[in-house]
């Protein structure tokens, strides 16, 4: 395993569709990682670029083979999480619900709004509770590096926007898609939740980097959403959001100012002496020495 030491930094790329690894990195190696949880979407993909470490895992498992509900999303953030890893970017395909936001742009998304059924969304349960805060779900400094990056060479980026995480695998009906531009949101996915939730509960820093790859189905004038017309715009976004990464690293600071390492912070309601020792040894990477001190002091 990797760890972020001695100002090492370790950044974790969760691939979406159309991004299923990383050229460019040195010291190749795959990492087969086990968690409480089960086995991650694929093994891990480490590496060096510019004297930063990366860790690359696709989230459909290489050759899609996973559908956004099929995925195991705690055990792909645990495995980072074990990985060393304290920022996480989300590379995601979506759909434009904004005339402005066209196919091919980038959207480095700061809200996100839950539409998913029956996902597991946290680590913490069986005798332990936790409510982490999650008024605003991205870090402030990894997305402004994305935008920085891109904008730089010369992409179109779009700064801020709602990501609406709808269940799938199916796309959206003309009637919904509707209903979703009216409540203002900005692009329309399957993946990112619960993923962020639990990248804010595992205490990394997370951002979304979407490729619109589509306006959904609500454009009058465009057609409808196919997985053909998709595929053709990733070809082309998977290669440029492959370059952001590659370039974003170089302007990270190694060193996190941000609120994302102390999510944990007062956020454990549970009594310490209540909670039982197989959910403390399982979830000890996350909780650090969190339970020695006291409970909580959130109140219901």
């Amino acid at each position: 395993m990797i760890s972020e030491r001695d100002g090492e930094l370790v950044l974790g790329i969760m691939g979406g569709s159309g991004l299923y690894d990383l050229d460019a990195l040195e010291d190749l190696r795959t990492e087969r990682v086990d968690t409480p949880f089960g086995d991650p979407s694929d093994v891990l993909v480490t590496g060096t670029l510019d004297r930063v470490r990366m860790v690359f895992l696709p989230r459909h498992g290489r050759g899609h083979r996973l559908s956004p509900s099929e995925v195991n999303y705690r055990a792909n953030i645990f495995a980072m999480k074990k990985m060393g890893v304290s920022r996480l970017i989300s590379v995601s395909a979506v759909g434009s619900m904004r005339e402005e936001i066209r196919p091919g742009d980038f959207v480095v998304c700061d809200q996100f709004f839950d539409r998913t059924r029956g996902r597991p969304a946290t680590f913490f349960e069986g005798g332990l509770v936790a409510h982490v805060a999650f008024a605003d779900p991205v870090c402030p400094d990894l997305s402004r590096w994305l935008v920085e990056t891109g904008l730089e060479r010369g992409d179109r980026m779009h700064s801020g926007g709602t990501y609406l995480a709808i269940e799938g695998p199916q796309f959206s009906t003309r009637a919904e898609s509707k209903v979703y531009r009216a409540w203002g949101v900005d692009v329309i996915g399957m993946t990112n939740l619960p993923e962020a939730r639990l990248a804010r509960e595992a205490e990394m820093c997370y951002a979304t980097l979407a490729m619109a790859t589509d306006y959904d189905c609500w454009h009058e004038t465009e057609d409808d959403i196919s997985v053909t017309a998709v595929l053709d715009v990733l070809r082309s976004n998977a290669a440029r959001a492959r370059e952001i990464i590659q370039c974003v690293g170089k302007k990270i600071a190694r060193e996190r100012t941000c609120g994302c390492a102390q999510a944990l912070q007062g956020a454990i309601v549970s009594d310490p002496a209540q909670v039982p020792k197989g959910v403390r040894e399982s979830l000890g990477l996350l909780l650090g020495k969190r339970l020695g001190g006291g409970v909580g002091n959130r109140k219901d």
